[in-house]
């Protein structure tokens, strides 16, 4: 039996050092997207005015997705994507995993569902949009607890082929992004 230097959750394994390359490209591009005006929560992500945060809320925590995006094809479309994705801190650390809901679950077992709150923002054309999700449910103490917005953004890759498939076929395509997560200032 090949024993390989892998990291793991669920059902998404990946070689660890394409693992930490990830980790730290997607570190670095988020570093210098960050904004640092006087008066705003400096560790929001500059964003489109359609997905902006209401005012009231600052970032509580940041993640580092890598992962895919699952894609059904229906006889028509590949229908909507379903994410499976693990979840990094700027450290390189697993912290979570992401999938269908949109849910965030984290390693000690806090968990944030969300709903994306119109429209999707297209920044690059090659991959998913840059959303905003207003948090429907938390549950759980933890690093997820009392979320009320989501910010899926720097996004790479993920986009459904744009061929058309076989009645049933599911697709995996890579993708990568930063996810923000935010409470209410008191």
């Amino acid at each position: 039996m090949n024993h390989q230097n892998t990291k793991t959750h669920g059902s998404i394994f990946l070689p660890a050092n394409q693992v930490t390359a990830g980790a730290l490209a997607l570190l670095l591009g988020g570093l210098l997207a960050l904004r640092a005006e006087a008066g705003t929560d400096n560790r929001a992500p500059e964003v489109p005015a359609d997905i902006q945060v209401p005012a009231g809320n600052k970032v509580h925590f940041q993640g580092y997705a890598q992962g895919v995006q699952i894609y059904t094809w229906d006889g028509s479309s590949w229908g909507a994507s379903v994410p499976e994705a693990v979840l990094y801190d700027a450290d390189g650390n697993v912290v979570a995993i992401h999938y269908a809901g949109p849910t965030w679950e984290s390693n000690s077992g806090s968990k944030v569902v969300g709903a994306v709150v119109p429209p999707r923002v297209t920044v690059d054309p090659n991959a998913i949009p840059w959303l905003l999700l207003k948090a429907v449910s938390t549950e759980g103490p933890g690093v997820f607890a009392n979320i009320t917005y989501v910010h899926r953004v720097n996004t790479t890759g993920g986009k459904a082929p744009a061929v058309a498939g076989t009645v049933g076929q599911v697709v995996r395509v890579p993708y990568t992004a930063e996810y923000f997560f935010y409470r209410a200032s008191n």
